[in-house]
């Protein structure tokens, strides 16, 4: 897709596999401004793996990273699944917590989306920091690539839609509190990069059910009955990674 200056390519590519409802990648660049990556691969609903997500953003001066394994449940209170999916990763998490240190506050909105090995990092350009970074994007889709080939298929029904409604509800999540929504307005206009949003980038918000943002986060509805557009409206932003370094969460 060329956006509205004439000059930006937007570029799009999704697949689907055994296991992977949709692995999908989109990047741009404008010319001495930007550079954009967001790749992610979302499970089939047999599965209850974690959701691999990587957002690179990068301007002149400054590189923005998240990467993640994004828990499918909650890792805060559900041990079992914290277990079961990142017991093993916590010495990969704790490698790259060291060479890519924390971003500074986050908000706790955000915090429940993320895994105890999450790499939440802002660095200058002017550092060296871009084979760490590459290094750790490798590492961590190689290992999420692991988890899915030993992943054994659900059969209960009940369990599959307990997965289907935790992907649906960060989907719903993403689509709407996504950073990148005004870089995309701007670049393709609103109602290309509403498309977008909910069509690719977080494929599934139609598809996998039908519960609102707001029936999943009523603490965002305003008096008018609309959602209060606020970044953050509760709780505490961290400035430090708030995981030990046997993964559990201290607050």
């Amino acid at each position: 897709m060329t956006a509205l200056d004439g000059k930006t390519e937007l570029q799009m590519v999704s697949f689907q596999a055994p296991k992977i409802r949709l692995l999908r990648s989109f990047t741009f660049e404008v010319s001495g401004v930007n550079q954009v990556l967001d790749f992610a691969v979302f499970p089939e609903p047999e599965f209850d793996l974690p959701i691999f997500c990587a957002n690179f953003y990068s301007t002149a001066s400054t590189n923005i990273v998240v990467l993640d394994l994004n828990p499918l449940h909650d890792v805060i209170s559900n041990k079992d699944y914290k277990d079961k999916y990142y017991k093993e990763l916590i010495p990969l998490g704790l490698k790259y917590a060291e060479l890519l240190p924390w971003g500074g506050k986050l908000t706790s909105e955000s915090m429940r989306f993320f895994s105890p090995i999450v790499i939440w990092s802002k660095f200058s350009s002017n550092q060296d920091n871009y084979n760490v970074l590459y290094s750790a994007f490798m590492d961590y889709y190689k290992a999420w690539l692991e988890l899915m080939d030993h992943a054994e298929e659900e059969k209960d029904a009940s369990r599959i839609s307990c997965n289907q409604t935790a992907q649906h509800r960060y989907l719903t999540w993403r689509e709407q509190k996504d950073p990148g929504h005004q870089l995309l307005k701007k670049l393709v206009g609103e109602e290309n990069a509403k498309d977008l949003m909910r069509n690719f980038l977080f494929h599934g918000v139609k598809e996998l059910g039908n519960n609102t943002f707001l029936d999943y986060f009523p603490e965002y509805k305003s008096e008018d009955g609309t959602v209060n557009m606020k970044r953050s409206i509760i709780g505490k932003s961290y400035e430090n990674r708030p995981w030990d370094e046997k993964g559990d969460f201290i607050g």
